[in-house]
């Protein structure tokens, strides 16, 4: 049902989607996917575990995502991760805390990342990683429930409350300077969460992800990079985020984005002291929900800190 959420391409009211929700039960499956991002290009260890340590010093990060703001019950995300290399050996470690909600669903992963890196070149690097997950789930199906001449509906009676599962991923990272390639998948099992009261079962899906880009020096102060994501969920559309984004002198970026056929957005960042970054992004539905009186868009904020010891060893911040 996130998936549906995630990309209904309506303007109807809430009353509309809870219908829908409610339909979908009667069906016995709820399918899930992984939470979306905007600034994805800043928080690649919640989808990559390959990506963990790849920074070479820790690295915290937290996210905030508001979807489809004045839609009652819209996704909401927020999200946490710090990841950092450990010793010479090329081992990176890295954990994260991400919470999804959405209409009577909330759902929280706990991941664990490791990394193994090897050179392949002078500046290239190739990065094996596993990832550890536990996920809560809670799907609130009482919220649904409505009035009817005979009753209330007795396949929404029981919630799922808490589900424990938990779960394994892996993905390849390549980096150099300038570039990056990433393939991943942040959990293999398809786990089934099933109440024989509700007659309902929600159901986690494989998520797989490429994301890639390459960052042009144009000058001593401008730098251009071109980004990619895409993302393949069975039962979803194909989700495919294309970025642009410029940074003058390390310090100011500016950046556009397009998702095939569901968004566009806008996304502003500043780098104070070559550690902090502070990121926003704005998002607006191409399909007939980002023209509904009842939704203002998305917002994206981020922020990043690098514990950097030595700033004279740094050329300048990195852009991914």
């Amino acid at each position: 049902m996130k998936t549906l959420h995630r990309y209904i391409p309506t303007s109807f009211a809430l009353s509309f989607i809870l219908f829908v929700f409610s339909f979908s039960c009667a069906t016995t499956v709820i399918a899930q996917q992984d939470a979306q991002y905007t600034q994805y290009m800043y928080n690649t260890v919640t989808v990559n575990p390959g990506y963990a340590g790849s920074r070479g010093h820790m690295s915290i990060a937290a996210l905030y995502r508001s979807q489809w703001v004045g839609l009652e019950g819209a996704p909401t995300t927020q999200s946490l991760n710090v990841h950092s290399p450990i010793g010479y050996r090329g081992v990176g470690l890295g954990f994260s805390i991400v919470n999804d909600e959405i209409g009577p669903t909330s759902e929280t992963n706990f991941d664990l990342d490791f990394s193994y890196t090897i050179y392949t070149s002078t500046e290239g690097r190739l990065s094996f990683g596993l990832k550890a997950s536990a996920n809560l789930l809670d799907v609130r199906f009482s919220q649904l429930n409505q009035d009817y001449s005979n009753g209330q509906d007795p396949t929404l009676q029981q919630d799922i409350q808490n589900k424990l599962s938990p779960n394994v991923g892996a993905g390849v990272y390549y980096h150099t300077e300038n570039y990056y390639l990433g393939l991943s998948v942040p959990r293999f099992l398809e786990t089934s969460h099933f109440e024989e009261s509700s007659l309902s079962t929600a159901k986690e899906q494989m998520n797989f992800y490429l994301i890639t880009g390459y960052v042009f020096e144009l000058d001593s102060f401008w730098k251009f990079k071109p980004a990619l994501l895409t993302k393949v969920v069975q039962g979803a559309p194909l989700q495919v985020d294309v970025s642009a984004n410029v940074m003058y002198n390390d310090k100011f970026i500016l950046g556009a984005a397009y998702r095939w056929d569901a968004a566009v957005s806008g996304m502003i960042g500043f780098n104070l002291k070559n550690n902090m970054l502070i990121g926003l992004a704005y998002d607006r539905e191409t399909t007939a929900l980002g023209s509904a009186m009842f939704n203002d868009g998305s917002f994206e904020v981020i922020l990043r800190y690098d514990f950097i010891k030595a700033l004279d060893n740094l050329k300048s911040p990195r852009f991914f």
